[in-house]
């Protein structure tokens, strides 16, 4: 599929982008705890899904995982350190603030076995999947029969 390229769409965009930018490191901007998407790595294999999320800095306390209706909700809060509040900022790139994200899984799994670690930053969910759900290997049984061979009519 080729796309069109449109240079004032470009301009507009990257105006936005400068725009963005500037509204955030205002002067008279009073920093904010925001809401902020948390990014996270689902992998499948045969018998379970793991999710991977980075999470550096926070405690794990303040981490709220839930499983319902397929859905697994991963919430926490990173608090901000205030110990700069009359201070100036010349750079603030750390994030802060509540975060919530939401992954529906697309098939069932054992919500009370799910098994969830801490470590280094990042946090891990095992979600075993449900024994219905598994693939099963179906074993074909083989008569005492001796297997009939055909001949090939080609001459």
């Amino acid at each position: 599929m080729l796309t069109r390229w449109d240079p004032f769409q470009e301009m507009l965009n990257l105006r936005r982008t400068v725009d963005r930018l500037f509204d955030n490191v205002s002067p008279d901007r009073e920093w904010q705890p925001m809401q902020w998407g948390l990014a996270v790595d689902v992998v499948e294999n045969k018998d379970d899904f793991v999710v991977k999320a980075s999470i550096p800095g926070i405690n794990p306390d303040d981490l709220d995982v839930s499983y319902s209706d397929d859905t697994l909700t991963i919430k926490g809060e990173i608090k901000s350190d205030n110990e700069y509040k009359e201070d100036q900022y010349h750079l603030h790139e750390r994030r802060y603030g509540s975060f919530a994200r939401s992954i529906t899984l697309p098939t069932k799994v054992k919500g009370d076995a799910i098994d969830a670690s801490y470590q280094n930053g990042v946090l891990t969910l095992r979600l075993p999947k449900a024994e219905e759900v598994k693939p099963k290997r179906i074993a074909i049984k083989v008569s005492d029969q001796k297997m009939i061979e055909g001949k090939s009519r080609n001459k």
